[in-house]
């Protein structure tokens, strides 16, 4: 299957488009999937569905980098419509295996097309050999049906290989309706075996009813979970999203399949972060995408003709039993202009307005032991405070505004000696970090030209500020090598 040109949709519009953010040159994106290192490049994949900018018959878009800042986009990898994923190739991952590029995924089918929620789903492999042009294996499904004690929920493999086997995690919902997540094993990727349930959630409300896009990846001598649950009851200041992503942190014991965990914990606070996938980078770091949007979010660049975007790529690492993330170094090679500003004293600082081209702005807090009350970065157009983050330092949390129907978020940080925070704005989103990753908020934002940039402070609190211009000259790229 291929897709049709003429019935692409076509942007009239490009007023949201981010810098140095990927997305998709024209209709919905949405999951990152298949993420991966091939032949020299960083491949990503995600769901796509290049006729609408609404979401539809989903594909794999693709995109490839050297250096995990500067995408090439690709022609679709998968397209549905055969036997084994009529009405969808949702979302999986990749994995390399004697030179070739293998990628499992979700077929999905409508048993009638005017009843979506009466489907079935099974698991399917394709490759490649150059890592562009991919063929599905002539057998699928590899995995048809899930266990007889699964509702139809069975989704979104995650793939990976350890002592000389290949095993697989799937997201998956239990006669219950409780999620929980499946482990398959194989010698080959081509034959399955099923080895149990690996976690499960206590309830519904506590942990959810569905659990999409599992990752199961050690760190730091710990067996991490990573996964976006369905259903947990908003809290007054935690679960607040539609859906959320979050961690287990625990041990797991591939003899006997089983995962001794801790409690679930959310991995971004903002309201745009959901569906991640890692891999393990060449150099060991292991690398996260989200997907930089909720599901029933406001949208406005879909009147444009495309929808959707993913975060800055992300190192994750693991610390005291907690899961920092920071943008990859990699983006310092886009850095241009430099500004600095030792700010002392004056309570309210302007740094004039924003361009919606890429901006990072870095702040330095000295003096912390003091317990120094508050600190607030802002973003205001027409008089009015469309954004803002406050930090209390006397307390330790942080409170995030974002003007709309479901304004506020909240999070915490450790009240330290000194600490910092990292914004980076692009023409439609701001991701926001703060004390080297410990605590972040992934936000779409839709700036317009008025849009100015201030903080606010206590007068004895000292700030060293760096801001830097990004540029990748002419952002994602369609050319191909």
């Amino acid at each position: 299957m291929q897709i049709d040109e003429a019935k692409v949709i076509k942007v009239t519009n490009e007023r949201y488009r981010l810098n140095y953010h990927l997305s998709p040159n024209s209709g919905w994106m949405n999951d990152p999937n298949g993420f991966v290192y091939f032949k020299g490049y960083y491949h990503i994949f995600y769901q796509y569905y290049p006729y609408d900018s609404q979401w539809g018959p989903m594909h794999w878009g693709h995109a490839r980098s050297h250096d995990l800042i500067h995408w090439e986009q690709l022609p679709a990898a998968l397209v549905p419509g055969d036997r084994e994923d009529e009405d969808g190739c949702f979302s999986g991952s990749a994995i390399v295996k004697d030179d070739k590029l293998f990628l499992i995924y979700t077929g999905h089918h409508y048993y009638d097309k005017n009843d979506p929620d009466n489907f079935w789903q099974n698991q399917n492999l394709a490759f490649s050999s150059d890592g562009v042009h991919f063929t599905k294996y002539e057998n699928n499904p590899i995995i048809a049906t899930p266990p007889k004690d699964n509702t139809i929920h069975f989704r979104d493999p995650k793939v990976w290989e350890h002592d000389g086997k290949y095993y697989v995690v799937i997201g998956s919902q239990n006669e219950e309706k409780l999620g929980r997540i499946l482990m398959y094993v194989s010698n080959d990727l081509f034959e399955w075996e099923f080895k149990g349930t690996i976690a499960e959630s206590k309830s519904s409300f506590e942990e959810g009813f569905m659990w999409e896009c599992p990752d199961l990846f050690r760190l730091n001598g710990k067996d991490i979970l990573l996964f976006s649950p369905q259903g947990i009851k908003a809290q007054k200041q935690k679960y607040l999203n539609l859906f959320q992503t979050g961690y287990f942190i625990g041990d797991f014991n591939y003899q006997k399949a089983n995962y001794k965990h801790h409690e679930f914990v959310e991995l971004d606070h903002g309201h745009d972060f959901y569906a991640t996938q890692t891999m393990l980078a060449p150099d060991g770091r292991r690398i996260v995408f989200g997907w930089m949007d909720m599901w029933e979010a406001n949208m406005p660049e879909q009147a444009d003709g495309w929808a959707g975007a993913l975060t800055l790529p992300r190192e994750l690492t693991l610390k005291d039993d907690h899961l920092y993330m920071n943008p990859v170094e990699e983006v310092k090679n886009i850095r241009t202009e430099k500004a600095f500003k030792k700010i002392t004293g004056m309570n309210e600082c302007s740094f004039g307005k924003f361009n919606k081209r890429g901006l990072e702005l870095d702040f330095v807090f000295e003096n912390l032991y003091e317990k120094l009350g508050n600190f607030e970065f802002i973003l205001r157009s027409e008089k009015e405070n469309k954004f803002y983050l406050k930090m209390n330092f006397s307390t330790g949390n942080v409170t995030l505004y974002k003007k709309g129907k479901d304004p506020y978020r909240y999070a915490s940080f450790s009240n330290k000696e000194s600490g910092n925070l990292r914004v980076f704005m692009d023409a439609s989103s701001i991701e926001i970090f703060i004390n080297d990753g410990e605590t972040v908020f992934s936000e779409r934002l839709y700036f317009d030209e008025s849009t100015e940039i201030l903080i606010r402070k206590d007068n004895k609190l000292n700030i060293n500020a760096e801001v830097y211009e990004l540029n990748i000259h002419g952002g994602n790229s369609n050319e191909q090598d």
